[in-house]
């Protein structure tokens, strides 16, 4: 009995993640982040800064490893990367600016 050679399976297809947004989910406006980091961990806070404004409040707090960290700086490149490609670049002041003067009339 002669045997036929075994044909190549095709890899196994990811399967698909269902994300569900709550209707009660309220999107928050950030324009400020303080990050700190850990051995295994990195710590976002998110927080809204508004001229005139002595506090900025946080509104949300997201933990993340190490690697979900670096895969997020990925995504966010490539994203960067299609979103300039369609709507052109995005201005960032220099460091020698004075940021937080462009951004925020003065506030420091």
């Amino acid at each position: 009995m002669t045997q036929l050679p075994k044909q190549p399976q095709p890899p196994p297809q990811p399967a698909q993640l269902q994300i569900e947004l709550p209707p009660t989910l309220d999107a928050i406006y950030s324009n400020l982040v303080v990050i700190q980091h850990s051995p295994s961990e990195f710590i976002f806070d998110f927080a809204r800064v508004l001229p005139n404004m002595p506090t900025a409040k946080v509104g949300a707090r997201i933990v993340m490893t190490p690697m979900h960290t670096k895969l997020l700086l990925r995504a966010l490149q490539e994203n960067i990367e299609k979103y300039e490609a369609q709507f052109g670049v995005i201005y960032v002041p220099q460091e020698g600016d004075a940021l937080a003067s462009q951004l925020f009339g003065g506030q420091r």
